[in-house]
């Protein structure tokens, strides 16, 4: 992956304007197709190179369009170094796992912020939750309560996000470029990074290899 292009005031406090403007405003939607807690698994004939092999997480899809995290792209930064660079410290003792995890690429849009999915449970001052198992937090306030000691035990930091106008991924659809599937939160936290194409396709019942034979012969 690129190098990030994050720095010391990111993740910044509050929400970006483009994503404050879509969380929580679930009334409105424009039919009852709406994604939110589905994965979008990128078909083996993507064109965009910016989500060929990709798995989007998507966190929510209303009127205003589409808003999801890429999980399988991992930039070359890790949380630690991200803690570094938004000045935060570990309380003292602790040294978790979590430190060593790498930071997703999460998409193409504001590539310069950061954004965390994770277990719900404690209050943020900007967070959507999605379901009983998985919320999305725009502020830094969680990355300080994992500093803390205190922050949820699964989570996934991402830069940048993944959004498309309404209609858009609609239509991305109907072209073949995705595939869509009821998401999976233990594909999402826990499984290893390169698992996660292959688990997602399997939650369709298809054998990725033959989703790959189709491709070559189309």
């Amino acid at each position: 992956m690129k190098n990030s292009k994050i720095g010391k005031s990111l993740p910044a406090a509050g929400p970006s304007p483009d994503v404050g403007g879509q969380l929580g405003q679930h009334a409105g939607a424009a039919s009852d197709f709406n994604l939110a807690n589905h994965f979008l698994i990128a078909m083996p004939a993507m064109k965009d190179q910016v989500f060929v092999g990709s798995v989007v997480y998507v966190c929510e899809h209303n009127d205003k369009g589409v808003l999801g995290v890429v999980i399988n792209k991992p930039t070359d930064m890790t949380m630690e170094i991200l803690f570094e660079r938004i000045d935060l410290k570990l309380a003292d003792g602790l040294r978790m796992p979590i430190v060593n995890e790498p930071i997703m690429f999460g998409g193409p849009v504001q590539d310069d912020r950061g954004f965390v999915l994770h277990t719900p449970g404690a209050h943020y001052s900007s967070s959507l939750t999605v379901t009983d198992e998985v919320a999305f937090t725009t502020s830094i306030d969680v990355l300080e309560a994992v500093a803390a000691g205190d922050g949820p035990q699964r989570l996934l930091v991402s830069i940048g996000y993944s959004g498309w106008r309404p209609g858009q991924l609609e239509d991305e659809i109907g072209a073949n470029d995705w595939l869509t599937v009821g998401a999976d939160a233990h594909v999402l936290f826990d499984l290893p990074i390169e698992e996660r194409y292959t688990a997602a396709i399997k939650l369709l019942g298809i054998d990725p290899m033959m989703l790959a034979s189709e491709a070559g012969h189309a």
